[in-house]
């Protein structure tokens, strides 16, 4: 027998299993990659755009995240589902992505026309004539944006990342240049909008490609599908799809209300901080993404509560650390990375801090849902996260302005990480107090680095004062984890020895 091309599995066995610290490390540097191209592009637009640009752009990417919901109906994170339940089985697993293709395709096409169709309308009901183009810019990105939604989930419950890594860096350096090139000849939001759209279209040909060569082509045969797996991908879905509905528009509700009460200045100060704060939870992402399969229910194997359990401990700890250094460092970061006229930005930074803590915890607990087939479970939990923003929002915005859009964010959030892990915990069943006993030692290692960083002040920072601060801070961190015992110094050596020999083979 011929043996694959490299790269390539045999579409008669299951694609090997990649294990739980390559999959998450290849999920981290998907990460990373995702948010140095992002950070790049992010920090040219908000200067190239200033704020009035920026909010049109981000006015007009708001309201395309919206429509990412009826335009993925809840199919990709329910076909992922079954893909990690039917492994083992590539028959099943390539007619189940068959399938899901097909719904994208004939879903996603209907909304993207749509909205190119009223592209004017809703500028119209903006009052801003020119955000019509850059909505049509929008709408071009979202189909392709689905397709790699739906390959992505795929490739993580196939627990194949690195397969992702081609994917979502290609689609990065296509979106990067492409929006670079178009705002630097002129085409201000327009250009941003129509690089997205350049990115997401040659990324979702891409994911089509690379899905193809992993389980062969009956895999993205949208012609040959089984009635019955499009039954129960539906069926899961339509759970998703609440949640999803509710999620979604939890992300985006704060940008429409500033933009309706503020204006799209108002949109930008608010949006950039926002983005920024995005990047600090890739790591639960990328923690999620080695984890939450392994709690599918499958035939041969059974979820693991331990590695679960293990890796919440693990983000607690890094997710305190992070969360302090946005509410001492606000105003230096926004001065460092978006500069003066992004002043107003500070104050939703630091009242993010708390949204930070909790978002790099809210993948691993939502997705272990997802997977462990309890997804009905979390609909009560979204539409009441989703009433808190909406609450605050309405109430506080008006009052004390786009800093309210923060607070509703954190607030809400303070719901939603609690109660998925609740759900987690009850399933399945992992002690309690290694959590809690995590939580109380990272609270008191968090305090030591506020004392550190506070002391070398919170507003104006030398290139000195940076990296000291960075590096005391840092160390006072480790230190009081170490003599609290929650991280011991065989730990320390044995994650820096697997980091440096993870780097090796991946330039190898």
């Amino acid at each position: 027998m011929t043996a694959p091309e490299p790269g390539r599995s045999d579409p008669g066995t299951a694609p090997p299993d990649e294990g739980i610290a390559r999959n998450t490390a290849f999920a981290l540097f998907v990460q990373l990659t995702t948010a140095g191209f992002t950070a790049v592009l992010t920090l040219f637009l908000v200067r190239a755009l200033g704020p009035a640009g920026y909010g049109l752009f981000a006015l007009a990417v708001g309201i395309g995240a919206l429509l990412t919901l009826p335009s993925d109906f809840g199919i990709s994170p329910s076909a992922a589902r079954f893909v990690a339940e039917s492994r083992e089985d590539p028959s099943t697993v390539a007619a189940v992505l068959a399938g899901a293709l097909r719904l994208k395709v004939l879903i996603g096409l209907a909304v993207s026309g749509a909205l190119l169709v009223a592209a004017p309308a809703v500028a119209a009901a903006y009052a801003t004539p020119e955000l019509t183009w850059p909505l049509r810019g929008v709408a071009i990105a979202l189909l392709g944006q689905n397709m790699m939604f739906l390959f992505q989930g795929a490739f993580v419950a196939l627990r194949r990342v690195s397969v992702n890594l081609r994917l979502v860096f290609s689609e990065s350096a296509m979106e990067t240049v492409t929006s670079v090139a178009l705002v630097l000849l002129g085409g201000g939001a327009s250009g941003a909008a129509f690089g997205r759209a350049a990115g997401y279209a040659f990324g979702g040909l891409i994911a089509i490609v690379l899905a193809a060569r992993l389980l062969g082509r009956r895999a993205i045969d949208i012609r040959r599908t089984e009635p019955g797996h499009l039954r129960r991908i539906a069926g899961y879905a339509g759970a998703l799809l609440v949640i999803d509905a509710a999620f979604t528009l939890f992300n985006e509700i704060d940008v429409l209300i500033i933009g309706a009460l503020v204006g799209t200045a108002g949109v930008g100060l608010f949006q950039a901080p926002t983005r920024l704060v995005t990047f600090l939870h890739y790591p639960g992402y990328a923690v999620a993404a080695g984890v939450a399969p392994r709690l599918a229910r499958s035939a041969g194997e059974s979820p693991d509560a331990e590695a679960f359990s293990t890796a919440l401990r693990y983000l607690i700890v890094l997710q305190s650390a992070l969360a302090v250094g946005v509410l001492l460092w606000a105003e230096p970061i926004v001065d460092l990375l978006l500069g003066a006229q992004y002043a107003g930005s500070a104050e939703v930074l630091r009242a993010l801090a708390p949204f930070v803590f909790l978002s790099g915890l809210a993948p691993l607990v939502s997705l272990s849902v997802n997977y462990l087939g309890e997804v009905r479970r979390r609909i009560p939990l979204a539409l009441i996260t989703l009433l808190i923003n909406l609450v605050v929002d309405i109430v506080f915005v008006p009052r004390i302005g786009i800093v309210a859009g923060a607070i509703g964010t954190s607030a809400a959030y303070a719901v939603y990480v609690p109660g998925h892990f609740i759900i987690c915990y009850r399933v399945l069943g992992f002690p309690l107090r290694p959590v809690l006993v995590t939580l109380g030692r990272s609270a008191c290692a968090a305090l030591a680095l506020a004392v550190v960083l506070g002391a070398f002040g919170t507003s104006d920072l030398s290139a000195v004062d940076w990296v000291a601060g960075t590096a005391l801070g840092g160390a006072s961190f480790l230190l009081v984890l170490i003599v609290l015992g929650e991280i011991t110094l065989h730990e320390l050596r044995a994650a820096s020895r697997a980091v440096i020999n993870r780097m090796g083979r991946t330039r190898s």
